[in-house]
């Protein structure tokens, strides 16, 4: 059985430390009083004295115990003093705050405030103690007296805005109070989520700024005044009930009103009966519109119109509506612009006349000119190609004397009568060109052209003239494609080259390509006397040559003209960029073919071999007799048997009465009678199936060299080239199945 203690450990040390005393008295006295001699007293003794030095360190423990608390007492009376001394200092400190102040807590109570919050608010002021809700703070204010709300708006209104704007983390607004004051209330939010409430009287500066305003006003209005008096237009400025408020001396002026007359808050309607009386409406409905638009109530379009005053003036009237409900108008004498308008009418109808009249004169020489130019076109056209006819039978016949003549001076002079026909035709084929080129009537026919091919082309027909000359003649170019009318620009590069080769006596002539982005420009350049700036517009102009000594044999001064002409045709843009005594070189830019573009397919015509005449029909159809016998001559020199006709009609009556087909037939495009060559071989082919035939012409246009190809008859253009005919009679292929 354990021991029990004498003390209970539950009681405090001085109940413990009393027990412990009434025990070792009681002990004491008990000992002394036994007779005991058996050691049993001596024992008690001994527990006595272990029982009293326990009390004594149970005391020790209970001083120590005293001196703490008394310790933490002391400490806790000086922190509650600094407090209250802290509590003090914030209450002067806010005390001594100029604005009303008061601080709610994070529950939004009042925690404490000083005097001279809400002390505008008499009847409330004592409410405002600790503990009271932000709420209720609220509504004591919003059904106070000394709080002067905005109009329309009730305490409850006025209470849940306020609520509202409370949410906001910072609030600054401005309240009207009693007796014309006025409180700038602003809230801020502590760390700890409390709410200060500041109230700032700002009465005076309420008052400095009302001022100001009034001050402004007044300048303002001033302003406006002078500004008035200033304008050439009569002015009246009417209110929200049609009271004038404002008017200048130009308003009476115009409306011959005395100024007198003019009074603030005159009714407008006073002043439409003045003006109905002294003004002539020039449409009736502008007065009953003016006096109902006077009497709206709400937002007023613009309206304008114009009056007559006397038989010489006329206003114009304009009438705008204002922001604050009010409207102004204003009289304008316009009766100098009037008769301005009314001049410039009479004078614009006079230069209408004039202009229709010169119109029609321009119209007519327009016209005249494009028959002119029309009656040109036809007439260089026509006279070449009768030109070309005796042309083509005079080098026909001096080709047939070329074996002939064994005479080395007589061979001579055929060599020169040749090379002034050539001269002739060359020229005639220019004037051709720069007709067509002219007329404006030229069809283009765009493909894709591999250029390089035709680069080497013209290269190698042009590599004799330039070795003859002892020319370096060199071709730089990349496998390039570009767009264009095949015909002219073969023509434009040809013309290009051979100017270079031509008017370049020693050096070189270098022709190269080069890819700019979206295009290719061809460059010819020379090493010629070069050619002077003022020369650069003149040399593209007809029969002009830089040199004007040279001969025709070394240009005809048409080249370039051509070439200028087709360029713009095509809109391929032409430059010239020339140094005197240095050289020249000539840029065409062409739009490169876009990849997917493929050329256009190359039709392959079946061929004959090459074979000579001999003993072939010819059936020839021509109906100029000069030309026909010069090429019946040449073809029978060629050992051919010919069938000389003048006319489609000839032809298939002797084709009938010998009823035998020719070999080949060789038809001019354009008979007699309108009938064409294209047509009778047509009818030919149709009596006698797949005739070859070829077809010569002097027209050089597009759409007969379509015709031709559509038959599968190779086209000749006058003057006839003795090769190129002698090469199509034997290589001409029948028509395609």
């Amino acid at each position: 059985m354990a021991p029990q203690s004498l003390v209970d450990p539950a009681d405090t040390l001085e109940r413990q430390n009393q027990k412990l005393l009434t025990i070792v008295d009681t002990l004491m006295r008990r000992a002394e009083a036994s007779p005991d001699s058996t050691g049993v007293a001596y024992a008690q003794f001994e527990r006595a004295v272990m029982l009293e030095e326990e009390v004594r360190a149970r005391t020790l423990e209970l001083e120590r115990a005293l001196d703490l608390l008394n310790t933490s007492n002391a400490s806790l009376a000086q922190a509650n003093a600094e407090a209250e001394a802290a509590r003090a200092n914030l209450a002067n400190a806010i005390e001594t705050v100029q604005e009303g102040f008061a601080l709610f807590d994070a529950n939004e109570n009042l925690v404490m405030c000083n005097s001279r919050f809400g002390k505008h608010m008499r009847d409330v002021h004592h409410l405002f103690k600790p503990g009271l809700p932000f709420a209720e703070y609220v509504r004591i204010v919003s059904a106070s007296p000394y709080l002067e709300l905005p109009q329309g708006t009730t305490s409850e209104d006025w209470q849940k805005r306020r609520m509202i704007r409370h949410r906001e983390q910072h609030v600054v607004f401005n309240a009207r109070m009693a007796g014309d004051r006025w409180l700038q209330v602003s809230e801020h939010r502590t760390r700890d989520g409390g709410t200060v409430v500041l109230q700032t009287d700002v009465t005076d500066m309420m008052l400095i700024e009302r001022q100001e305003r009034e001050r402004l006003l007044d300048d303002q209005a001033r302003l406006v005044k002078a500004t008035l008096e200033h304008l050439n237009q009569g002015v009246g400025i009417f209110d929200r009930e049609a009271r004038l408020v404002g008017w200048n001396r130009r308003l009476g002026e115009l409306l011959s009103i005395p100024l007198r007359r003019f009074r603030l808050g005159l009714p407008f309607r006073t002043v439409y009966d003045q003006l109905s009386r002294i003004v002539t409406f020039r449409n009736a409905t502008d007065a009953v519109d003016l006096f109902e638009w006077s009497a709206h109530q709400g937002r007023r379009a613009p309206l304008s119109f114009e009056v007559a005053l006397g038989e010489d003036r006329t206003l114009a009237v304009f009438a705008q509506h204002m922001p604050d409900g009010g409207f102004v108008i204003s009289f304008t004498d316009i009766t100098t612009e009037r008769r301005a308008l009314r001049a410039i009418s009479q004078v614009n109808e006079t230069l209408e006349r004039r202009v229709q009249e010169r119109t029609l004169e321009l119209r007519d020489a327009l016209a005249e000119a494009e028959r002119a130019n029309a009656s040109k076109s036809r007439f260089v056209a026509a006279a070449s190609h009768d030109l070309l006819q005796p042309l083509s039978a005079a080098k026909l016949y001096l080709s047939s004397l070329e074996n002939d003549l064994e005479a080395p001076d007589q061979r001579e002079r055929l060599v020169k009568a040749t090379g002034a026909l050539q001269s002739v035709e060359d020229i005639l084929g220019a004037l051709l060109d720069i007709s067509k080129l002219d007329s404006g009537r030229v069809a283009v026919h765009e493909s894709r052209i591999p250029l390089n091919e035709l680069l080497q082309q013209l290269h190698s027909e042009l590599s004799p003239a330039a070795a003859e000359k002892g020319l370096r003649f060199d071709l730089r170019t990349a496998d390039l494609s570009v767009t264009s009318d095949a015909t002219y620009l073969r023509r434009i590069l040809q013309n290009l080259m051979g100017n270079a080769l031509r008017y370049t006596n020693a050096g070189r002539v270098l022709v190269g390509t080069r890819q700019r982005g979206n295009t290719v420009v061809v460059e010819i350049w020379d090493t010629g006397p070069g050619i002077p700036p003022e020369q650069h517009q003149k040399v593209f102009d007809e029969f002009h040559r830089v040199n004007a000594a040279a001969s025709p044999a070394e240009g005809l001064g048409l080249g370039l003209a051509i070439v200028e002409r087709a360029c713009r045709l095509l809109k391929h843009p032409l430059e010239l960029h020339s140094t005197p005594g240095r050289g020249t070189r000539f840029c065409v830019t062409l739009p490169l073919a876009a990849v997917h573009e493929t050329p256009p397919p190359t039709e392959v015509l079946p061929t004959q071999s090459s074979e000579p005449l001999t003993h072939r029909i010819v059936l020839l159809v021509e109906n100029d007799e000069a030309l026909r016998q010069a090429i019946s001559m040449t073809l029978e020199n060629w050992g051919a048997d010919v069938l000389s006709c003048g006319s489609d009609v000839e032809a298939l009556d002797l084709l009938r009465e010998i009823d035998i087909a020719p070999d080949v037939v060789l038809a001019d495009y354009q008979l007699d009678n309108g009938a064409t060559g294209t047509d009778l071989i047509s009818i030919l082919r149709e009596l006698f199936g797949p005739l070859p035939a070829c077809v010569i012409s002097a027209n050089r246009s597009p759409d007969l060299s379509a015709l031709c190809a559509a038959l599968n008859a190779p086209l000749l253009h006058k003057p006839l080239d003795l090769e190129a005919l002698q090469d199509a009679l034997q290589n001409a292929p029948p028509p395609s199945a």
